[in-house]
């Protein structure tokens, strides 16, 4: 069933010499025989009739609301190993920021930008993980205009060291530190909007250092898109999986021909180029429980 997020954070902007109001709910707006986006699906919505009294009752009629679908995954989701709101400054207070990017927070969300679009920016989780995870977390694109989103994960120095290990070079968002420095790691291109290289059509893994390309799949999130999507991402020794929605896009197993290791455990970043700016929630982290099958899709949603 699917259930709509936030109620509390409806907001009504009515309109000059109509009577038609506006309603917006988790980031999607709705009025009176407006055309509904969500997830790349298009579907008739109707909601609020909203007259002198302001009483806004948010009906859909029928909606894809491909966010709210989880994927078929080959795994199963085991016991929590971390989880994140990603809601106040408070939540993501052991978050390391490398670069000029800001955080802001408002209506359960973390916005990020760097301000002036002066450079790009990357934001670590604090923990370690093991090499056989599910991450997921939700984010919406608030300038459609141009940006760039990453994930790196089993990041580590190349010695083994903690990312945020104080012998390691300081980074400063540079991309070259990341991919072709002191960081051993994966990392997906998921979103690719930029000036150079509008609307790239396929989103792709790297192997670094070297930024070798491994394995290109199709886009995860459209260059205008501004519906709440969700990543997840499986990390199963050698095999790699990213999931945008419900749609798979990347997935690869390590044979250790570009470069012989296959990397373990280690860090999960976000990163940004200095175009971008996404809001963020609900970063949450599995271990894989080899005891349960997998699940069936499920329409339930956060």
């Amino acid at each position: 069933m699917l259930r709509f997020p936030r109620l509390n954070s409806c907001r009504f902007e009515p309109q000059r010499r109509s009577r038609i109001r506006t309603c917006w709910l988790g980031g999607l707006r709705f009025d009176d025989s407006s055309l509904v986006r969500a997830g790349g699906f298009y579907r008739w919505g109707t909601a609020c009739v909203l007259r002198s009294s302001i009483v806004c009752v948010a009906m859909l009629l029928s909606i894809d609301s491909a966010f709210a679908v989880e994927p078929q995954i080959p795994v199963k989701k085991g016991k929590s190993l971390y989880r994140c709101a990603m809601d106040s400054q408070q939540s993501v207070a052991d978050w390391s920021l490398e670069g000029p990017g800001k955080l802001a927070f408002q209506d359960g969300w973390m916005t990020m930008w760097s301000p002036g679009e002066e450079m790009h920016h990357v934001l670590w989780c604090p923990q370690n993980f093991p090499d056989r995870y599910i991450a997921q977390w939700t984010m919406q694109n608030l300038h459609p205009e141009a940006g760039l989103c990453i994930v790196f994960f089993s990041a580590t120095g190349l010695n083994g060291e903690d990312v945020l290990d104080s012998s390691l070079p300081k980074r400063d968002g540079t991309f070259s530190q990341y991919n072709k420095g002191q960081l051993k790691n994966y990392h997906i291109s998921y979103y690719a909007n930029t000036p150079n290289r509008p609307d790239r059509a396929m989103a792709r893994l790297r192997k670094n250092p070297g930024a070798n390309i491994v394995q290109e799949g199709p886009r995860g999130i459209l260059a205008d898109s501004q519906a709440i999507h969700r990543a997840t991402l499986v990390k199963d020794r050698s095999r790699i999986l990213l999931f945008v929605d419900d749609r798979k896009i990347i997935d690869w197993t390590d044979d250790g021909k570009v470069i012989t290791e296959t990397y373990g455990g280690g860090k999960i970043a976000l990163r940004q180029m200095q175009w971008t700016k996404f809001r963020y929630r609900d970063f949450q982290v599995w271990a894989i429980d080899d005891n349960r099958a997998p699940e069936k899709n499920s329409a339930s949603g956060r």
